[in-house]
């Protein structure tokens, strides 16, 4: 009687983020998503109050260095609800993807002893940051009531907007994730490459002080022309700028579409060399 071995492979080894076999493991994505919410709060004095502090002293501190002492214009509106409705997708954003980055490595044993599909850890990081955008969404809510803000009718085009930031987020998470097994320095430039990119995304100051031929260069940022279209869509005060959100789009979708067929290829060897 011979011995039998089995070998399981996808069947396109290069494309396989499959929406149904992440439906079919819903409830993982659920639990691990649960966990990193109670992990993240855990034994925290304030707990899911970190979420509404962070953008909102961070938007202080702009205020009162960018606004009152750079004198940076903030489109006809007040600077502070200007940075905070920035500052709301970019923390979104920024801390998705060091979560999502660091997934893998975090979830090391689950890896290394269960078969499931790989994709689901940095996904369900990417996730839970809705969580926080949720809650800080409401001190937005109260800035807009007492800065005598009404909403614009492009809000109901604020769903589109934030699956466009999860597909930047989540194909950064791919990207930058599978890179981290390999090398494990990424841990380390990632801070740096996130610092950096705060100054090339329309957060501390408006798109229109840069020069006009030289504004699509931002808009090369994935996360730039969404953040200022979902600033847009929210208060209203400006018309979406469609160019720049189509070349942000666009690279976004190259971004995901690049970042699931790496991870798809690295992911067979993930249990050998985390």
């Amino acid at each position: 009687m011979s011995d039998e071995l089995t070998t399981i492979k996808p069947t396109n080894p290069w494309f396989s983020f499959d929406l149904k076999d992440l439906w079919s493991r819903h409830e993982l994505l659920y639990f691990l998503t649960w966990r990193d919410i109670k992990v993240r709060y855990k034994q925290t004095f304030i707990g899911v109050g970190w979420a509404i502090l962070q953008p909102f002293l961070t938007m202080v501190v702009f205020t009162v260095f960018f606004k009152r002492l750079g004198r940076i214009p903030s489109e006809g509106i007040p600077y502070p609800i200007f940075s905070y409705s920035g500052l709301l997708l970019w923390i979104y954003f920024s801390s998705s993807v060091t979560h999502a980055s660091n997934s893998l490595i975090s979830n090391e044993k689950l890896i290394t002893k269960v078969y499931f599909p790989r994709f689901i850890v940095p996904v369900s990081s990417v996730i839970t940051g809705f969580v926080d955008y949720l809650i800080a969404l409401s001190i937005l809510v109260a800035m807009m009531f007492f800065y005598h803000v009404t909403p614009s009718p492009f809000l109901l085009l604020l769903p589109f907007f934030l699956f466009l930031a999860f597909l930047s987020t989540t194909g950064l998470g791919f990207w930058l994730s599978a890179l981290n097994i390999k090398y494990r320095d990424v841990r380390y430039a990632i801070p740096f490459f996130i610092q950096l990119l705060l100054f090339t995304t329309p957060v501390i100051y408006p798109v229109k002080i840069l020069p006009h031929n030289i504004r699509w260069l931002l808009s090369l940022n994935p996360i730039s022309g969404i953040i200022d279209a979902h600033r847009a869509c929210i208060l209203g005060h400006k018309p979406i700028d469609w160019m720049s959100l189509g070349i942000s789009a666009g690279v976004t979708l190259v971004i995901f579409i690049t970042g699931v067929l790496y991870f798809n290829h690295a992911e067979r060897f993930f249990a050998d060399i985390i």
